[in-house]
């Protein structure tokens, strides 16, 4: 009784979810046509205005089906910060699930601005990823292995311009980028390739965050997310049917030095290694906070 139970509350959360979607993204579908013949830079910033509000409250529909289908307490929220939607953030989380980003967005809701996500380029085909991308200026990335780097090293001067291109559209307004530090979900399979020295966490990924700083200069914060579950499963069903419904998230919010602002990632070395050992010093911080909010 309770497998059907369960599996009735995912189809009903499936299609709630995709309802909500489409009825958001269609509306910045259409709210967005006139960026293809109105050019001047005060209707694109009143567009983007007008569409970060609307991604807001596709956001908040978003956390009303989660508390109906799920609990209304399923996420609990960690927060001494005093966050503000006037502030310009870098954002990161780690990464272990499908859910993380509806997690990190729903916690994240009305109390900073909306996150702008770097998504893998490799899924622009799915029709809500490629319509945040043009509406909602959320920026396509490439994650070049190790492998095709040193066979082509222009591929990394390529993926700096572009990323470079695509923040430069954040200095409208208070923008949130956001980013999945570990480049990848986790696993233990994975941790043990890496020989991680963390024990919850991979090992992080600096480049794109450390090239938003670099573009943005407006931005002064990072915002440091902690996501842990009561549940081993990790599938998108199991999130769906609610078998994932109890999670915490830790906010901590950091002020980025000074000597870390107005730099250069892919030219300046030492900026490079000053930035990676900042992020790993709070990234062995955020291995502890995720060791003392396990349930």
């Amino acid at each position: 009784m309770n497998l059907i139970k369960s599996n009735i509350i995912g189809v009903i959360t499936l299609i709630l979810i995709l309802f909500e979607l489409i009825i958001g993204f269609g509306t910045l579908a259409i709210i967005n046509i006139p960026r293809a013949v109105v050019k001047t830079k005060r209707f694109k910033v009143f567009l983007y205005k007008i569409s970060n509000q609307v991604g807001e409250l596709t956001v908040l529909g978003l956390k009303w089906i989660m508390q109906i289908m799920h609990g209304k307490d399923s996420i609990q929220t960690i927060d001494h910060n005093d966050l503000s939607k006037d502030e310009w953030y870098i954002a990161m989380s780690n990464h272990s699930s499908w859910a993380d980003i509806f997690i990190i967005l729903v916690a994240t809701n009305y109390k900073i601005p909306l996150l702008k996500i770097f998504m893998k380029r490799e899924l622009w085909w799915i029709p809500f990823v490629f319509l945040a991308n043009k509406a909602l200026d959320m920026p396509f990335v490439h994650r070049h292995t190790k492998a095709q780097l040193e066979k082509n090293p222009d591929l990394r001067y390529k993926d700096y311009e572009n990323t470079i291109k695509s923040c430069k559209r954040f200095h409208r307004s208070p923008t949130t980028v956001f980013s999945y530090a570990e480049g990848t979900r986790h696993t233990k399979i994975k941790h043990q390739e890496q020989n991680s020295p963390y024990i919850n966490l991979l090992k992080p990924k600096i480049g794109g965050m450390a090239t938003a700083l670099s573009a943005i200069p407006q931005i002064n914060k990072l915002l440091d997310c902690t996501i842990v579950y009561e549940s081993k499963k990790r599938s998108a069903w199991c999130f769906l049917k609610g078998e994932m419904r109890n999670v915490k998230v830790d906010f901590k919010e950091y002020e980025i030095p000074e000597e870390l602002k107005g730099k250069s990632y892919l030219e300046d070395m030492k900026y490079r290694n000053d930035f990676k050992e900042w992020v790993e010093e709070l990234w062995a911080i955020k291995d502890e906070t995720y060791e003392k909010l396990k349930f």
